[in-house]
């Protein structure tokens, strides 16, 4: 097995794992702690929360890139692990998705509110349902053949990283009337027209991010026990 600075190179993938399993989960919390903050209109005025909600979107970006960079480190850590052998280009192709991914993400956070914003989210939505296809493919078929994933707990450790992606890809769609709602009440101010709409938007949200925390915690359960 390959050595960098004297540890294996799988050893060192699953320390930036879970390196990464931590930044997303836990900037995760924080965002979600700054959208509750941001819901308590009778304790913080307008202007307030607004900045609150602008301190949202920019933590927001450690889980998003973190979540990027699961699926190049996936691929690596199963070759460098012996549980897969995937070939060189296979493991090249997903380093690059996954640093395409990650500028889509950040040239939108960048150019927020532009066309071309609009545009990188446009494909990596359609990246995030491909992603989603792969995983679920992967493990589904290694469940039901036993490969390429012989370990039955990678396998649905890999069916289950599909359905994060399901599920985080429902909370974009579930978010999306937030924008349009958003402006409402900047132009119109606080009211019920304006904030009752808005806080349904968020609450239908929260609970795809609730299932996103759970499948989370159960993953990281599969990689460290191993039941099966």
């Amino acid at each position: 097995m390959i050595d960098i600075f004297g540890l294996p190179v799988y050893q060192l993938l699953v320390f930036v794992h879970l390196l990464l399993f931590v930044l997303w989960l836990g900037a995760d919390v924080g965002v979600f702690m700054l959208g509750q903050e941001f819901r308590r209109r009778h304790k913080y005025e307008l202007p307030q929360r607004l900045v609150l909600l602008q301190l949202l979107v920019n933590l927001d970006m450690v889980p998003r890139t973190a979540w990027a960079l699961m699926v190049p480190l996936t691929i690596s850590m199963v070759d460098a692990g012996g549980y897969w052998d995937v070939p060189t280009w296979g493991v090249i192709l997903a380093w690059l998705v996954g640093g395409f991914w990650i500028w889509l993400v950040w040239d939108a956070h960048l150019h927020d509110q532009t066309p071309r914003a609009a545009r990188d989210r446009k494909v990596e939505f359609y990246l995030k349902i491909g992603l989603t296809l792969f995983y679920l493919g992967l493990g589904g078929a290694s469940l039901a053949m036993g490969e390429p994933l012989a370990m039955q707990w990678l396998a649905l450790k890999a069916l289950m990283f599909g359905i994060i992606f399901m599920a985080a890809i429902m909370i974009d769609v579930a978010f999306k009337p937030v924008g349009p709602q958003l402006l409402k009440l900047i132009n119109d101010g606080s009211s019920d027209e304006t904030e009752i709409p808005l806080l349904k938007t968020m609450n239908r949200t929260r609970l795809w991010v609730w299932v996103v925390y759970a499948l989370l915690l159960a993953t990281a359960f599969l990689g460290n026990v191993k039941p099966i």
